[in-house]
């Protein structure tokens, strides 16, 4: 079986570093990120939702965002109105995707995820690859809450969009602290298979498997480090199709204020654009695609 690899970035829109270096690599076609997504309620996402505009053969998504993580850089939701639940005692998302799971009402969600979707569209991303979700916040993983991926994936399936969500459940999965699942195995066993069904019954495309790189030693030690760690992540992924996010970003003054760890990006970013990833990534016998290829892949 052959094995497919699309590589997506998330943050799209989150601020001026992250568009500068999103825009250059889905531009290059010696970068090796295939997919992105963008972030409708910062401030940002105007300008990627243009640049989406004036390419529309990318695969450009909307990255649904119920969470505003950051200390001094934070966001509200779309909707003016009818967001109470969505929004933290300062009038901003919540920090953490365990409170969005805790207090947002099922109506609000719903309306929310489609005025992200639609002020993309306002602002020129007309024709979205795909869906997915920011920190996790919409899969229920943290209390079990799974209504809300289910809303999710209803909305998904009346769009015609993928999503980001896993085919298969694998221990790498569950052990992935980038995925963070706080509840226990056999629970998410018993809800996988049934919320699998379900995109199958709606119509949406998803990837057999979900695989975010791990922030943690020896890989943060240096960029050598972790280039090192993130080619023997991609060289090994299994048959089938897999995704796997980043978030590549320049070095800018606005990436710098959201967080202590803002070299990450930047080292994402300059893995992404060194041809040899992309050459190392082909040498394995790994065909890289984007989220328009796994839709019509999945017909």
């Amino acid at each position: 079986m052959d094995r497919y690899l699309i590589i997506n970035a998330d943050d799209f829109g989150m601020c001026r570093g992250s568009n500068l270096g999103v825009m250059d690599l889905l531009k290059d076609p010696n970068s090796a990120l295939t997919s992105s997504t963008i972030m409708a309620p910062c401030a940002w996402a105007p300008e990627a939702c243009r640049f989406a505009a004036k390419n529309p053969e990318l695969a450009i998504g909307v990255h649904l965002t119920l969470t505003s993580e950051w200390g001094d850089y934070r966001w509200a939701p779309v909707n003016a109105n009818n967001t109470d639940s969505l929004r933290d005692e300062e009038g901003f998302m919540w920090h953490e995707s365990v409170d969005v799971e805790k207090h947002a009402d099922l109506e609000e969600l719903k309306n929310e995820i489609l005025a992200q979707i639609n002020r993309c569209k306002i602002f020129g991303l007309t024709n979205p690859s795909h869906l997915d979700n920011h920190m996790g916040s919409l899969y229920g993983i943290e209390t079990g809450r799974f209504e809300l991926l289910e809303l999710t994936l209803g909305i998904a399936g009346q769009l015609g969009l993928p999503f980001r969500f896993p085919a298969q459940f694998t221990d790498a999965q569950f052990n992935n602290t980038m995925l963070d699942i706080k509840i226990d195995r056999p629970t998410i066993e018993a809800i996988f298979g049934k919320v699998v069904g379900f995109t199958k019954q709606a119509g949406v495309a998803i990837p057999d498997f979900l695989l975010p790189n791990e922030w943690a030693q020896p890989q943060e030690n240096s960029y050598e480090d972790f280039k090192e760690y993130l080619l023997d992540l991609y060289a090994n992924m299994p048959n089938g199709i897999t995704e796997t996010y980043l978030h590549p970003a320049l070095e800018t003054d606005d990436l710098k204020g959201t967080s202590s760890v803002w070299h990450r990006r930047v080292w994402e970013y300059q893995i992404m654009k060194d041809p040899k990833t992309k050459q190392h990534i082909e040498a394995h016998g790994i065909k890289l695609i984007n989220y328009r290829d796994l839709a019509a892949m999945k017909k």
